[in-house]
């Protein structure tokens, strides 16, 4: 039987370098995206160019009726999802937060938290012994961020992957007898770009001299990490982190 993953914001970055990766370890992967179709529709084609199964998924994960829509979709279309990926994350342009408005912390939280938040419910009925299932893994991809508190980070970001981070270590005590590990990585400091902010590759230029391995990470650095937290070599691991970071 294939396994099938889902990977969140999977058209660029860290999620499309997922999204490659396990298509090449035998998954058919649904690549979900918000809007940039055309990004999507080349991992895809990427993919099954090399003879692998995949398909892009449009869903804003902040919204309850198009995550749904979104899983019914993957089910119909490629099968009986095993492991899930939230990667999908939103991040503005650093402020302090005498100048944050309500609807910026908000749109924020509604897509790192209450978006992970969804996709975990609906994979969890699929993957669940008590719903039928045969068990599976999701990977959180969080940040170094929620744990250093760094003033160079954002901190309606930082707060919103804290809470991620408490998602994983809470899900992860609540599946574990249902057969769905849930673990995290949280990356550092990677070339690559987050959904309303830009200039990511720009502040990692100006911060990895702070970092002991002096270099900043690459997207197919992260993937490894979540690939093998989703693999059977990582099967007795659960409510665990990987920090990505370079060694901060």
């Amino acid at each position: 039987m294939t396994k099938v993953a889902l990977i969140t914001g999977a058209s660029r970055g860290i999620g499309r370098a997922t999204a490659l990766l396990l298509a090449r370890q035998g998954y058919a992967v649904g690549v979900n995206y918000q809007t940039n179709e055309a990004a999507a529709q080349q991992v895809v084609n990427q993919v099954l160019a090399a003879g692998g199964r995949a398909l892009a998924l449009q869903a804003d994960i902040a919204q309850e009726n198009e995550v749904v829509a979104m899983f019914s979709r993957l089910d119909a279309e490629l099968g009986t999802l095993c492991a899930l990926v939230n990667n999908a994350g939103i991040l503005f342009q650093q402020t302090s937060i005498e100048h944050m408005s309500a609807e910026r912390i908000n749109r924020v939280l509604a897509t790192n938290v209450t978006g992970s938040f969804l996709c975990c419910r609906e994979a969890v009925k699929r993957m669940a012994l008590r719903h039928g299932g045969q068990g599976g893994a999701i990977v959180n991809v969080s940040s170094g961020a929620a744990r250093l508190g760094s003033p160079g980070e954002y901190v309606d970001y930082a707060a919103s992957k804290g809470a991620q981070d408490t998602l994983t270590t809470g899900l992860a005590i609540e599946v574990a007898a249902q057969g769905i590990r849930v673990n995290s990585v949280r990356p550092g400091a990677i070339y690559t770009e987050m959904h309303a902010s830009g200039g990511e590759p720009e502040r990692v230029e100006r911060v990895k001299s702070l970092l002991p391995m002096q270099r900043g990470g690459q997207p197919e650095e992260i993937a490894q990490a979540i690939a093998w937290l989703l693999s059977d070599a990582a099967s007795y691991v659960t409510g665990s982190f990987i920090d990505a970071g370079g060694g901060r």
